[in-house]
């Protein structure tokens, strides 16, 4: 009984946005809340995030999923190798 997980994982440099579609029912809340239209409606009526580069990580479509099949993840960004270990010593 392996049954595979119908997951859609969309990212960039900053975020990652997973969606699972065994749990969403496409009701599209998410793609309403988003403020910056990151989300639109795909074939099915799944959420897409296709312009994942606008997402700011307001965790709105997260947030408001009654189903939890929206998850967002932010990225942490690295510090350069320069920069990392910079105090007061000097």
């Amino acid at each position: 009984m392996n049954k595979k997980i119908n997951k859609k994982i969309y990212q960039n440099k900053k975020t990652t946005i997973t969606v699972n579609e065994d749990w969403c029912k496409a009701c599209g809340i998410c793609i309403h809340f988003c403020p910056k239209k990151v989300l639109v409606a795909g074939e099915k009526g799944f959420p897409v995030a296709e312009n994942i580069d606008d997402c700011i990580n307001c965790m709105l479509c997260e947030l408001r999923c009654p189903d939890f099949a929206i998850n967002v993840e932010k990225k942490e960004e690295k510090l350069s190798p320069n920069l990392e270990h910079k105090g007061l010593e000097d």
